[in-house]
């Protein structure tokens, strides 16, 4: 919107022309069958986020392409080999950053604006990786710094120590938590500082509960307060919630402390 109205501003679009393209920036149809929400972004502070499962990959292909050629970076979810093939044919000339199962389609020269906020991500396994780069391909999608550390679940207690004091002396905003099985890192987590803790629940595991139900309901019923939960496998959520909080915790964080009252020596 900044980008028009400084155009408009400087002669290169007459009125007409720029409530065409703010018009368009707000909502484009492709073909009657999907419409991209271009002004997701400037309304919410989040951009709109394909999700690839369900559909055709020529169709997920051209959605993405579309949002990185309009608003300069496409973003997508849960992509199949046969969606990764149609994108490298829709993508070419764009930049591709994939994430496990999740991309950013950029067009060439264009970086998201740095936004203020840091956001760590921790898993419990190796596993747990692919939902946690959906919650990185957000978080750095929106500008805002991250930090991923994997493998790190109570199995082993003694893992997560060091990561986490090494996120707190990163001094992260918000942290995102991602486990499979019983789900107990987060309230782990949770327990142990004084930050926002998102738990994302996985469908790893064996047997009844092995698909996330029971990290759901493990990450539910947290003897930890103040720890909130997503749906199974929902790292576009998390990450969401994430950015959300992060950039206000970010903002506070840059801005100068305030004098403090008193602090002169007063003359009699």
């Amino acid at each position: 919107m900044r980008s028009i109205l400084r155009r408009l501003l400087a002669g290169e679009l007459n009125e007409e022309e720029a409530e065409q393209e703010l018009r368009r920036q707000q909502l484009e149809e492709l073909g009657g069958r999907a419409r991209l929400d271009l002004g997701r972004t400037a309304r919410r502070g989040l951009p709109e986020i394909v999700l690839a499962a369900g559909k055709a990959p020529a169709e997920a292909a051209a959605l993405v392409v579309a949002l990185a050629r309009e608003q300069g970076q496409g973003l997508a979810s849960r992509l199949s080999e046969a969606h990764w093939l149609a994108l490298a044919e829709a993508a070419a000339g764009f930049e591709v950053v994939r994430y496990s199962s999740s991309v950013r389609v950029l067009r060439a020269g264009y970086a998201p604006e740095a936004r203020p906020g840091r956001v760590a991500i921790l898993t419990a396994g190796t596993s747990d990786r692919p939902v946690a780069d959906e919650v990185r391909m957000v978080v750095e999608g929106c500008g805002l710094e991250a930090r991923l550390e994997a493998d790190i679940g109570v199995a082993g207690l003694h893992r997560l120590l060091g990561p986490l004091t090494e996120v707190l002396a990163w001094q992260a905003d918000v942290l995102v938590v991602a486990a499979g099985m019983d789900g107990v890192l987060p309230g782990v987590v949770a327990g142990l500082v004084d930050l926002p803790v998102i738990g994302v629940p996985v469908s790893t595991g064996y047997g009844r509960g092995g698909a996330g139900e029971a990290a759901l309901l493990t990450m539910l019923q947290s003897c930890a307060t103040g720890l909130v939960t997503v749906n199974i496998d929902n790292g576009v959520g998390a990450g969401a919630a994430a950015v959300l909080i992060g950039v206000r915790a970010g903002r506070r964080r840059s801005r100068p402390a305030p004098a403090r009252r008193g602090s002169g020596t007063r003359s009699r």
